[in-house]
């Protein structure tokens, strides 16, 4: 399969993908709307090695977590015939049904039970992503743990007595650890042009959706309801024609927008709320983005502390005394987060936007909040997703796990770009007045990391 760029971070898969080989990979190859070439995972992973060793048992994650309460029996889960598993699994890890967003393209191990008239449903929060599909054999299952990444399961929809999940490894990691996930165990979103079927018309193109991505190359082979006004997405389009097979420019994507309702598309009724929330799919698009980036960092760095003592020792050096080397590794992955965290490159919307869920007004009201009541989480919909560009992924364990040189980096570097002492020009888009909210949101919020701002020094990295 080749794989060609197209500018703006974008990437387009042109050659057709076998339907036995897509299969064959197992679901997680074709996670959150993704399809990606596959890759026989190597023994000798840089993720497999230490000081990460990624298929160790013992993991730090929301699911690992509610697997060991299921199997000393301090936890059960309840089975219900519509949804199986589903809703006790979001309830016991605290995922709203609200967050439903709807993939209808053929793009997921359970392939031969999706289509647009029966897409999987992916529900989320902040560490966990659940996949079910109507009449599917199983839960799809995905958590962030703080060392390893991404950590694929799954749990089967079959009734049992003591339901437990499976970890899944090196099937999952054959599309899992690639460019698209930045070389970590992560995840990857894709947009697709799709056909009656559900099948991912591969000739006309797809594209990754990441920060860069503008509003009309996002949702494609997704059901979006909300509002958007003269903007355009990919969501809810349908190819029926062969022309815009072989150019998909060509489609008029706006008669399939702005849909407070679905049921046009297909019958809502046997899902849990009849929604695919235009709000929670670009926070679904911006987290999936983010938690890529900090798995990377976490990584890297600790690759970069681990080199750095064996140089030191085989030098005859302190194994702490800092090198040139590690300081630029640390940079180079610091930097791509600390853009990603502050939404450098977040296009500017021209319309609002709202959904139909009540997503936002959920999201929203999860806190910290500061003694003003600000909080990272509230949303602005109006020129940019949130109303303080500062990710609410900067709360999570992952963040707080980050080795403390690459906290210190993000810290002082944060630090420069807040106060106006970043001259690089890649942060205009942040107010004055934004500037000064983050800091004062986070001082409150955020002390463990905000410790090491200081007002009177403020050394480059």
């Amino acid at each position: 399969m080749s794989e060609l760029s197209v500018g703006r971070g974008q990437r387009r898969l042109f050659s057709a993908f076998p339907a036995r080989q897509i299969h064959r990979l197992g679901w997680v190859a074709l996670w959150l709307g993704t399809l990606v070439p596959a890759r026989l995972p190597a023994s000798d992973t840089p993720y497999e090695q230490e000081p990460i060793s990624y298929s160790d048992p013992l993991l730090d994650d929301p699911v690992s977590k509610l697997d060991a309460e299921l199997a000393a029996g301090t936890r059960a889960l309840d089975y219900e015939p519509a949804h199986g598993y589903l809703q006790a699994v979001l309830r016991a890890l605290q995922i709203p049904e609200s967050s439903q967003t709807l993939v209808f393209s053929k793009t997921s191990f359970q392939r031969d039970r999706i289509s647009p008239e029966t897409p999987r449903a992916i529900y989320f929060n902040d560490d966990v992503y659940i996949g079910w599909v109507q009449g599917g054999e199983v839960l799809e299952v995905s958590a962030v743990d703080s060392q390893k990444g991404a950590i694929f399961y799954s749990l089967s929809q079959s009734r049992d007595d003591t339901p437990r999940f499976q970890r899944h490894t090196h099937e999952c990691l054959q599309c899992h650890d690639g460019s698209l996930s930045q070389s970590v165990p992560g995840h990857i979103m894709r947009s697709v042009y799709t056909d009656p079927r559900g099948q991912p018309v591969l000739t006309a193109g797809t594209f990754v959706t990441n920060p860069q991505s503008p509003l009309r190359e996002r949702f494609g082979g997704w059901y979006v309801s909300g509002t958007h006004g003269a903007q355009v997405t990919m969501g809810n389009l349908i190819v029926r024609e062969k022309e815009h097979r072989q150019h998909p420019e060509r489609i008029n994507l706006v008669p399939q927008g702005n849909q407070s309702e679905l049921s046009r598309f297909f019958d809502p009724q046997p899902y849990v709320v009849p929604h695919s929330d235009l709000i929670a799919l670009q926070v679904l698009a911006h987290q999936v983005f983010v938690h890529n980036l900090i798995t990377k960092a976490n990584h890297q760095t600790r690759f970069a502390v681990r080199d750095q003592v064996s140089i030191n020792k085989a030098l005859g050096r302190p194994e702490t005394e800092p090198l040139d080397s590690t300081r630029s590794r640390i940079r180079s992955v610091g930097e791509p987060l600390l853009r990603a965290l502050l939404f450098a490159d977040e296009p500017r919307l021209e319309a609002p936007l709202a959904g139909t869920s009540g997503f936002a007004a959920e999201f929203s009201e999860q806190g910290p909040r500061d003694s003003r009541g600000r909080s990272l989480r509230q949303f602005d919909l109006q020129q940019r997703l949130f109303r303080y560009p500062c990710s609410f992924l900067i709360h999570t364990a992952a963040f707080d796990a980050l080795p403390e040189p690459q906290l210190d980096y993000l810290a002082q570097r944060m630090w420069q770009v807040l106060n106006g002492e970043d001259t690089t020009g890649r942060f205009t888009h942040l107010t004055g007045e934004d500037r000064a909210a983050i800091r004062e949101i986070l001082r409150e919020t955020k002390p463990d990391f905000t410790r090491r701002w200081s007002a009177e020094e403020s050394p480059t990295p």
